[in-house]
C-alpha cells in the first residue's frame, strides 16, 4: 500500500511504501509520548526505507532521544515549522522507515486488534483503552509489526 504523508503545514510532504500499514501498535513511551502522543501514546507504522520520496527536505530536523543515558540511533523526522512529527528511522535496520500514522494522509485500514506496549513507562494520567482481544506489554511486544499482520493475515 502506498501511504502519502505531510506535515501540518505542508512544508513536508512524503510517499512509502508499506506491508503493514495497520495502525495497530500504540506506544506508551516517554518519548512517543512527549515527541507525538497527544493522548499518551503514538502510532508508527512500518515502510520500506527505499521507496521513501521526500518533498520539502529542507524543513526536516532530527531529533535523537536518549535511553538510559545513551544517545538513540533512532532519528525521528520533524517538521522544523509546525513540530509535525513524521516518521522514525534507524540505520540499524537500513530497510525500515517508521511513519508516525498521525502524519499520513492516505486513508489506513481500521486494525481488528491493538497492541499497547511500553505500559510501563505509561503516565499515570493516560487511560489504556484495551479491548478483550487487545494485547498489553510493559515494556515490547512479542512480535514485530510484520509478524503481527502475518498472525491476522492482514497483507497488503
Amino acid at each position: 500500500m502506498l501511504l502519502k504523508g505531510s506535515c501540518h503545514c505542508q512544508a513536508v510532504t512524503f510517499s512509502v511504501k508499506s506491508n503493514h500499514p495497520y495502525p495497530f501498535n500504540r506506544c506508551y513511551c516517554s518519548i512517543c509520548r512527549k515527541t507525538a502522543g497527544g493522548g499518551g501514546y503514538a502510532i508508527n507504522l512500518s515502510g520500506d526505507s527505499k521507496t521513501l520520496n521526500v518533498s520539502g527536505e529542507e524543513h526536516i530536523t532530527v531529533y535523537r532521544a536518549f535511553i538510559k543515558g545513551e544517545q538513540s540511533t533512532g532519528e525521528r523526522h520533524f517538521c522544523k515549522h509546525c513540530a509535525s512529527s513524521l516518521w522514525v528511522y534507524d540505520p540499524e535496520w537500513p530497510e525500515l522507515v517508521h511513519p508516525f500514522a498521525s502524519a499520513i494522509d492516505t486513508d489506513l485500514p481500521t486494525p481488528p486488534r491493538k497492541t499497547h506496549m511500553m505500559l510501563g513507562s505509561r503516565a499515570d494520567w493516560v487511560e489504556v483503552n484495551g479491548q478483550f482481544q487487545d494485547k498489553c506489554f510493559d515494556e515490547y511486544p512479542d512480535e514485530s509489526l510484520a509478524e503481527w499482520h502475518q498472525r491476522l493475515r492482514l497483507e497488503c
